[in-house]
């Protein structure tokens, strides 16, 4: 009797223990794959910003949220948000490699040229402005991707109304320059030199870029620009 009471009890013991065996299995499964869902949905999604600004991209922030699915809204958004146009005249998109590119923006259908190139940088395969030029507005130093402090010369060719030439110095993740001024080169469409020493603040930012922006039309709004990436310190 002893026996058959030892017996049963040690068989209710035994199948306890694979029940919870089993619901412990059960928990660790759940959670890996919950888990695994989460890091493949943070890793495929395309608004999530990056952690950091890729090396050569001066649009969009990688701060924002803001992401390009489509080169053209990508010189679009650069055209307006960045440089300022009102209401620019979008070129086609005319692609040098399958990840890259090149769109025209126009202040008006018969205003000068600005040539924004972009290319897709990450591995969500959305489009980043690596620069901007004009032939109106060249810059020949500081080269683009280069390490800057301040002051730095910026030199060059250009030609505006009145020769006058606007220059921001910003950083990644804002507008607001963190140092301005003007250079004087050619006019009424014959290039001149132009090289002058601009001072700007230490940013927060490791990366940013020089803008050369030009006005005109009846309204005095951005006519044309260049930009050239750049790095500090």
């Amino acid at each position: 009797m002893q026996d058959s009471r030892t017996r049963a009890l040690f068989a209710v013991v035994f199948v306890a223990s694979l029940v919870a065996a089993g619901c412990g299995s059960d928990s660790k499964t759940s959670s890996g794959a919950g888990g695994s869902s989460s890091s493949s949905s943070s890793t495929s999604s395309t608004t999530i910003p990056s952690t950091a600004q890729p090396d050569t991209a001066i649009w969009p922030s990688a701060e924002s949220t803001t992401r390009y699915s489509e080169p053209e809204a990508a010189a679009a958004g650069f055209a307006i948000e960045y440089l300022g146009f009102v209401t620019p005249v979008m070129g086609a998109f005319a692609a040098g490699d399958n990840r890259s590119g090149e769109v025209t923006v126009q202040p008006t259908s018969s205003g000068p040229v600005t040539t924004v190139a972009v290319r897709q940088l990450t591995n969500d395969d959305t489009w980043w402005v690596l620069t901007a030029t004009t032939p109106n507005l060249q810059v020949e130093a500081p080269a683009a991707n280069t390490s800057i402090t301040t002051p730095v010369t910026i030199s060059g060719q250009s030609t505006a109304f009145e020769g006058t030439v606007s220059v921001e110095i910003r950083q990644d993740g804002t507008a607001t320059p963190v140092g301005s001024d003007f250079v004087t080169g050619g006019a009424n469409g014959e290039l001149g030199p132009f090289s002058k020493a601009i001072d700007f603040t230490t940013p927060a930012a490791t990366g940013g870029a020089i803008v050369l922006k030009t006005f005109g039309g009846e309204n005095g709004v951005v006519w044309e620009a260049s930009v050239v990436r750049v790095r500090f310190g």
